[in-house]
């Protein structure tokens, strides 16, 4: 079994990577909080440029292959927004809560045929911090914003977001619902089998003859 660290302090989301790698017998991971790793600014501008800087550092102060995803929501009305910026939306400091409560406010005046948004998670594998060819994953997870927030589960703006095909919100799906349908779970289940691959002593053979063809 091979120890993977994943670069997150967010209780939300260390437990859906546990549930999602939960059948994973290979793939043994273990939240960056547990070995003292510390977060680092998201300085990147896009979802991809802030994976790879949080994937880094967890795989240099770990000495393990790390895995890190940058997500966030995508407001069509607001040009976008919250987008990179999702996680400190109210500001420094700031709850869940008062995110998508600043998003309700922004979107007061938006009609209801116009609320159309998007989850996105943007997910990388390193082998090492220096690796020159990470994995990269996305998964899109489309929906609406409403009027007020419903329901108790989940995390982020899972109250405030409408999932059509099965009439309410993220905060009111099961966890298994939501591990299907998520933008996370999405991206977790197309890197699984790269990392398998990817880690297998095979693959490392593969590489080395490779790189000494050229």
């Amino acid at each position: 079994m091979k120890n993977v660290i994943i670069a997150s302090n967010n209780p939300g989301k260390i437990t859906e990577f546990e549930q999602l790698f939960a059948d994973q017998k290979e793939i043994s991971i273990i939240g960056q909080q547990h070995l003292s790793v510390p977060d680092i600014q998201e300085t990147g501008h896009t979802f991809v440029e802030n994976a790879l800087l949080k994937a880094r550092n967890a795989a240099r102060c770990s000495g393990m292959p790390a895995i890190a995803d940058d997500s966030g929501i995508v407001v069509d009305a607001l040009n976008g927004a919250p987008g990179i910026y999702s996680a400190r939306f109210g500001g420094a400091n700031t709850t869940d809560q008062n995110n998508y409560e600043k998003l309700l406010l922004a979107m007061d005046d938006v009609p209801a045929d116009q609320r159309s948004a998007y989850y996105i998670c943007v997910i990388v594998f390193l082998r090492n911090p220096m690796d020159p060819s990470p994995l990269i994953c996305q998964g899109i997870w489309r929906g609406e914003i409403l009027a007020a927030p419903q329901g108790d589960q989940g995390f982020g703006y899972d109250p405030v977001f409408y999932v059509p095909e099965l009439q309410c919100s993220a905060a009111q799906l099961t966890k298994d619902q939501k591990n299907q349908l998520s933008h996370r779970g999405q991206a977790i289940r197309e890197l699984i089998p790269q990392i398998k691959q990817a880690l297998a002593p095979t693959a490392h053979t593969t590489v080395a003859s490779s790189s000494c063809c050229h």
